[in-house]
C-alpha cells in the first residue's frame, strides 16, 4: 500500500487569494497561447471569469502579473510579465516542495 497525504495549496494576500492551481493554469496557458479569450476556451471557463481571476491576480500583486492590449489592426493580446513568469516558478517550487514534505510526514504514523 502506498499512503499519501493530499493538500491543495494557495497564497493569499490580505485573506485574498492570489495564486492557486487554477490561476497558475491559467497564467501558463496564457504564455502559451498570449491570448485570454484562447486560454480561457482552452481551460474550459468563461472570458468574463478568466477575466476576473486576472484582475485579482494583478490586483493583489506587487507588480503587474499579466499585461492586457486591445485589440487593433493587429489585434490585441495578453501577456506575462516577467514577474508573471516568476510567480509560477515560485508557486510550483512551493507546491513541489509542500508534497514532499507532506510525504515524509505521512511516514510517521506507518
Amino acid at each position: 500500500m502506498e499512503y499519501k497525504i493530499k493538500s491543495k495549496i494557495w497564497i493569499e494576500v490580505d485573506g485574498n487569494v492570489f495564486l492557486g492551481d487554477g490561476r497558475v493554469k491559467l497564467l501558463k496557458s496564457i504564455n502559451t497561447t498570449k491570448s485570454l479569450s484562447k486560454s480561457a476556451k482552452e481551460l474550459g471557463i468563461s472570458y468574463k471569469k478568466a477575466w476576473i481571476l486576472i484582475e485579482s491576480v494583478n490586483n493583489n500583486a506587487i507588480e503587474p502579473v499579466v499585461i492586457k492590449s486591445v485589440g487593433g489592426v493587429s489585434g490585441g493580446g495578453t501577456k506575462l510579465t516577467p514577474y508573471g513568469v516568476k510567480m509560477i516558478a515560485v508557486f510550483e517550487t512551493i507546491n513541489v516542495n509542500s508534497w514532499k514534505h507532506l510525504d515524509k510526514q505521512v511516514l510517521k504514523f506507518l
